[in-house]
C-alpha cells in the first residue's frame, strides 16, 4: 500500500521533468490532513517479576498531520512538520487508557517539488524528535525520529488543493527504563529499548500562496506563447556563416510545435537555421521565424533576427629598404609589411626603375644589375584573394665606390751646381771640377731610369752678351753634351734651360717621373739647341800639373787661389723632398 503513492508520484515526475515552466509555483503552502501510522516491530518489555514479555504497537488510526513549507525557488524549499497519533490516550499504567500506543513527532527538513498546472508531486526528508508511549504501558518518552517519503497534490483552485496521498517511512527510537513502582500500588512502569519502523499514509487539504515563482499571473491562465530570435554573429563578411536561433516560451509540452522560416538562405525544420552568406552581397538582412503550437485551436507567434554582411576591407602595405644606400656588388632587402583586417591571404609583387627585384614571400632582394649610380624607385603592391590591392614606394640610392686618393706628386730634387766663373779663359767649357759634378749626376740618372734632368743656367752679363750672345746657354749645352757623350745618357732625358740668377753657375735638377718641373722651379726658358751647338770639353793641359795644382791652374793669374767646390745650389721656391 505504501508503494502505490510513490509509484504514482514517480510517473507524474517522469512526465513533466522539472515541471511546467508556465505552471503556478507559490512560495509557500500549508497542509492539514488525516494520517494513519503503522508502527512495526516486536519489543521485549521488563515485567514486575523481572521476566521479559514481547509486546507490539497497535495500528494508530487516529492521527493528524500538519506541514508548513517555504520554497527558495520553483522546486526546492524547507519544511516543518507535526504529527499526532493516539496522543495522550494512555498514561502508561495498566488500569488506564485503551490503546497503550501514542506517538507525537516534531520534524523539519528539505522538500523538492515538480510544479504542474494541476498536479504537483514532491519528495521530502525530515529529522526531529518523537514523544513515544507504549507498547506495554510505558509512559511518554522523548527520542529521535527520521522521515522520508513523498506525495502528490492536486490543485483545482487558485489557493486550495487536495493532497491526494502522502506516503512516508518513519524511524523512531525511544528508551524506557523500569521504575521502582509496584503492581500492587498500580505504579509500576515497564521498561524497554525501542527501535520502531513505521509507515504513514496521509491525505488532506493544501493551502498555498501566490505564484511568485511562476511566469503565470497568480494561479490563472498561462501567458500566450512567445518567440525570441537572435542571430550569431550579427555582422559577418561574405562566406562566414550566421546561425539564427528562435527561442520559444509558454509552449504546452503536450502539443507539437512547428517552425517556419522566411528570409535569404533560410530553410530549416527546427528552431535553429544556418545562413550561408557566400551568395549574399554586402548589406543588411532580416530572417523571420514563426512557431505554431498544436493542430487544432493553434497558437502562433513570430520574431525577426537581423544581421549584416560587411564588405571585405582592403589590405594595407608599408615598405622600406635596408640598407637604403648601396654600392655595386651589394644587395638591399625590401621589407614588405602587408596587413589584411580579415586576415585574407596576401600576394606581393615589386618592380624597380633600374636594377632587378626578386620577391620571396613578404621580402624582396634588390640588386644593381648594371644600374647606374643615383636613386632607384621600388614600386611594390599587395593583393588579397578578393582582388583588393594596396601599394607603396621606397627608394634606394646607388653610389660609386670611393676611390683611394692619388699618391702625392713627386717633386724636383736639386743636384750639384757647376761654377763656370773659375776659368775666365774658358768660360763655357766643362772642366775637371764640372766633370766630377756631372759624373755624379750620371749615376743618379742611372739609378732613376724614369727620371729626367733639367740643366738651368743664369743669364749672361751685358759684356758677355756683347761679346758672345749665347755664352750662358753654351754652358748648359756643354754640360748636357758631356753627359750624353762621355756618360752615354740619352739626350732626350736632358732639358737645357736659362733663367738662373747667376750666368756663370749651371744648376742641375733631377725630375722624377710624374713631377712637374715648372711647378717647383719657375722662371726658366728652354734653350733652342738647334742654334746653340755643344763645344768640345776642356783640352788636355800642355804640361803635367803639379801635385798641388789642377789642370786649370795654368790659366790662373798669379796669386789667384782656387775656390773650393761648391755645394749644390737649392732651387728657388718649394721643391719638396
Amino acid at each position: 500500500m505504501a508503494c502505490l503513492p510513490g509509484s504514482l508520484a514517480a510517473q507524474v515526475v517522469a512526465s513533466q521533468a522539472n515541471g511546467n515552466a508556465n505552471s503556478p509555483a507559490p512560495k509557500w503552502d500549508i497542509f492539514v490532513g488525516y494520517s494513519i501510522l503503522d508502527p512495526r516491530g516486536t519489543f521485549n518489555t521488563v515485567q514486575p517479576d523481572g521476566s521479559v514479555l514481547p509486546a507490539t504497537f497497535n495500528l494508530e488510526k487516529r492521527g493528524l498531520l500538519e506541514e508548513a513549507t517555504y520554497y527558495f525557488n520553483r522546486n526546492a524549499g524547507i519544511q516543518v512538520e507535526s504529527g499526532q497519533h493516539d496522543l495522550f490516550t494512555n498514561t502508561g499504567f495498566a488500569n488506564k487508557g485503551s490503546s497503550n500506543s501514542g506517538i507525537l513527532s516534531l520534524s523539519s527538513g528539505l522538500i523538492y517539488r515538480w510544479p504542474g498546472m494541476h498536479l504537483t508531486p514532491f519528495i521530502h526528508g525530515l529529522a526531529g524528535g518523537a514523544h513515544v508511549e507504549g507498547p506495554d504501558h510505558e509512559p511518554y518518552t522523548w527520542g529521535g525520529t527520521l522521515t522520508a517519503g513523498g506525495g502528490l497534490d492536486w490543485y483545482f483552485g487558485c489557493r486550495v488543493g487536495i493532497r491526494l496521498v502522502q506516503a512516508d517511512y518513519e524511524f523512531f527510537h525511544a528508551n524506557s527504563h523500569a521504575s521502582s513502582g509496584s503492581p500492587a500500588n498500580n505504579n509500576f512502569v515497564f521498561g524497554d529499548d525501542e527501535n520502531i519502523n513505521a509507515f504513514r499514509l496521509s491525505a488532506g487539504l493544501v493551502f498555498r500562496g501566490t505564484s511568485a515563482l511562476a511566469p503565470a499571473s497568480d494561479c490563472g491562465s498561462p501567458p500566450p506563447i512567445a518567440l525570441v530570435c537572435q542571430a550569431a554573429p550579427s555582422a559577418v563578411f561574405p562566406g562566414e556563416p550566421v546561425t539564427i536561433t528562435a527561442t520559444p516560451s509558454g509552449l504546452n509540452p503536450k502539443l507539437k510545435e512547428t517552425y517556419t522560416w522566411a528570409g535569404p538562405q533560410a530553410s530549416a525544420n527546427g528552431n535553429v537555421v544556418a545562413i550561408d552568406t557566400n551568395s549574399l552581397t554586402p548589406g543588411a538582412y532580416a530572417v523571420r521565424a514563426t512557431v505554431t503550437e498544436g493542430t487544432k485551436h493553434t497558437q502562433s507567434t513570430d520574431c525577426v533576427a537581423r544581421f549584416t554582411v560587411n564588405r571585405w576591407e582592403p589590405p594595407a602595405l608599408a615598405c622600406s629598404a635596408v640598407p637604403a644606400t648601396i654600392e655595386p656588388g651589394q644587395i638591399s632587402t625590401i621589407l614588405l609589411s602587408g596587413r589584411s583586417p580579415q586576415n585574407l591571404p596576401l600576394t606581393y609583387k615589386c618592380t624597380s626603375t633600374a636594377g632587378s627585384v626578386v620577391i620571396d614571400g613578404n621580402k624582396a632582394a634588390f640588386s644593381i644589375a648594371g644600374a647606374p649610380a643615383g636613386p632607384v624607385t621600388i614600386h611594390c603592391g599587395v593583393t588579397d584573394n578578393q582582388g583588393q590591392a594596396a601599394a607603396c614606394d621606397t627608394s634606394i640610392t646607388i653610389i660609386k665606390p670611393q676611390q683611394p686618393p692619388p699618391p702625392p706628386l713627386p717633386h724636383v730634387r736639386p743636384l750639384c751646381s757647376i761654377d763656370f766663373g773659375e776659368d775666365p779663359l774658358h768660360p763655357t767649357r766643362v772642366n775637371g771640377q764640372a766633370k766630377a759634378c756631372l759624373d755624379g749626376i750620371a749615376l743618379r740618372l742611372a739609378e732613376n731610369p724614369d727620371a729626367t734632368l733639367v740643366v738651368v743656367v743664369g743669364q749672361a752679363t751685358r759684356n758677355e752678351m756683347r761679346a758672345h750672345p749665347s755664352t750662358a746657354a753654351q754652358r748648359a749645352v756643354n754640360a748636357k753634351a758631356y753627359l750624353t757623350t762621355a756618360q752615354g745618357i740619352d739626350p732626350s732625358r736632358i732639358v737645357v734651360a736659362t733663367g738662373g740668377e747667376d750666368a756663370k753657375v749651371v744648376e742641375d735638377y733631377l725630375v722624377p717621373q710624374g713631377a712637374i718641373f715648372t711647378s717647383d722651379v719657375q722662371g726658366t726658358t728652354p734653350v733652342d739647341e738647334s742654334v746653340v751647338k755643344p763645344q768640345p770639353p776642356e783640352p788636355p793641359a800642355a804640361v803635367a800639373p803639379s801635385a798641388t795644382t789642377g789642370p786649370a791652374d795654368s790659366h790662373r793669374k798669379p796669386g789667384h787661389k782656387k775656390k773650393p767646390a761648391t755645394a749644390p745650389i737649392p732651387p728657388k721656391g718649394p721643391i719638396g723632398p
